[in-house]
């Protein structure tokens, strides 16, 4: 614009003895709807950068959430493996001190006493804790048994 305002001022100033050595444009005003279109085009860019900044910021927290409910589940599966852990060890101590004290009664019979003690401890903990839902168990004394033997049989199967 400078340049070609320039010579059209050198072209018209010449025939009067003047010489133009620059010229300085300070003020443009463009018509309204050309305003316009510029604000609209420089809106849409700065529209584009914002949508691009938010969708980096959600995937950012998406990513942070996942990582951490996975070391949430991870650390769950520690503490799950320990708390295993300790009632097998539990176990173990209590039917070498059960079969020491008494000698009459086999592992077998211990392991099976037991798991009536812990049947009878998950049947309390349920009709505490559980508001929400309904269980229908098989209960009677055969069942524990049953139990027994079926848990027995898992773990040998499974074992190679």
């Amino acid at each position: 614009i400078n340049a070609e305002y320039m010579g059209d001022l050198e072209s018209e100033m010449n025939q009067f003895g003047f010489t133009i050595v620059s010229t300085l444009i300070t003020d443009i005003q463009p018509e309204h709807s050309v305003k316009v279109a510029m604000n609209k085009i420089n809106a849409a860019a700065r529209e584009r950068v914002a949508a691009v900044d938010k969708a980096e910021a959600e995937k950012i927290a998406v990513v942070k959430a996942a990582e951490g409910d996975a070391e949430s589940k991870r650390l769950s599966g520690v503490g799950l493996a320990e708390q295993r852990k300790a009632v097998i060890l539990g176990l173990k101590e209590s039917i070498r001190s059960f079969s020491s004290a008494t000698a009459d009664i086999s592992q077998q019979e211990v392991m099976e006493l037991l798991l009536l003690n812990q049947y009878f401890d998950t049947m309390k903990d349920i009709s505490h804790h559980s508001q929400q839902s309904t269980m229908f168990v098989p209960h009677t004394p055969n069942m524990v048994k049953e139990f027994g033997k079926q848990i027995r049989e898992a773990v040998f199967t499974a074992d190679p």
